[in-house]
């Protein structure tokens, strides 16, 4: 499932679903959901893939995950290691944060130290939503040739 859409440049619908690098057909792990997330760039995801939000344990391999992250939230860490084990080899994690000034902020230090730790490496951030910051982890290359 997994296509040529993973880049920023190439927006399959102009929307910040495809900015993200959604498209059709993809499966998306949801993690951290509460009232406060974005219920609009929710909808355009879902919108965009076909598909509703994988959420919990899922048994599927999934093609990327969106978790919602906030302070207090528990440990960074531990849950990338827990979503890493249902995404495809290639899929990104997106951590969307409160941004700054907003209750339970996070700040973008606890991302880039959690990261390597979880065998992840961070590749970009931008604002997505009026209260929500999006951060892109993918899985480090080892030996990369």
């Amino acid at each position: 499932m997994l296509g040529k859409g993973w880049s920023l440049v190439n927006t399959p619908s102009g929307s910040m679903a495809g900015r993200l690098g959604f498209e059709p057909g993809f499966l998306i792990l949801e993690s951290g959901y509460g009232q406060d997330c974005d219920q609009s760039l929710r909808s355009q995801i879902v919108d965009l893939t076909g598909n509703e939000f994988l959420q919990g344990q899922v048994h599927e391999v999934v093609d990327a995950v969106l978790l919602w992250w906030r302070d207090g939230d528990g440990d960074l860490v531990d849950e990338l290691v827990d979503v890493l084990a249902y995404l495809c080899e290639k899929g990104p994690i997106w951590v969307l944060t409160p941004k700054a000034g907003r209750p339970n902020h996070v700040e973008p230090s606890d991302i880039q130290d959690a990261a390597p730790t979880a065998g992840l490496s961070q590749t970009s951030s931008f604002s997505v939503a009026p209260d929500w910051s999006a951060t892109r982890l993918v899985a480090r290359r080892v030996g990369k040739k």
